[in-house]
């Protein structure tokens, strides 16, 4: 086994390991979605699909 195959796998569970309590904070305390909310965000995304599905067609 490569040692630096051993290296990226430590530091990917460093990584998990010092990002999971906070993730865990920021998704207990997080703003509520409301009505309103989920309308905005479908809107620009079908937008940017519409799009790639013009390019698709022109190419």
């Amino acid at each position: 086994m490569d040692w630096t195959k051993i290296i990226w796998a430590v530091l990917l569970g460093a990584m998990i390991l010092f990002l999971w309590p906070r993730a865990k904070h920021m998704l207990k305390n997080s703003p509520k979605a409301e009505q309103g909310d989920w309308q905005a965000a479908i809107v620009p995304i079908a937008l940017v699909a519409g799009f790639v599905v013009l390019l698709i067609m022109i190419v």
